[in-house]
């Protein structure tokens, strides 16, 4: 099975897509090392002020993919300091 997060990020004080990116990969290379999810910037890559990023697991347990992704959504809550979250969606193929 594999499981998606997305989550839809807004970054209100960004005013160019390098300080964009600036915020961004921090967060993706912090959810890659501690939560150990595959991450990536997937939508709105042209938007200075939005972001959609992609976290992606891999195993044989809904329940615990489930579980797992919830507590990488609640990370980002926690953690993401730079804007807010605006929505977060958890799909498992």
């Amino acid at each position: 099975m594999v499981a998606t997060l997305t989550v839809h990020l807004h970054l209100p004080a960004c005013a160019s897509l390098k300080q964009k990116r600036g915020r961004i990969k921090p967060l993706i290379s912090r959810l890659h090392r501690e939560c150990n999810v595959s991450v990536a910037e997937m939508d709105l890559q042209d938007k200075w002020d939005e972001a959609v990023i992609v976290c992606a697991m891999v195993g044989n347990d809904a329940a615990f993919l489930r579980s797992a992704l919830g507590h990488v959504a609640k990370w980002v809550e926690a953690n993401w300091s730079d804007g807010d979250v605006w929505d977060s969606k958890i799909k498992i193929v």
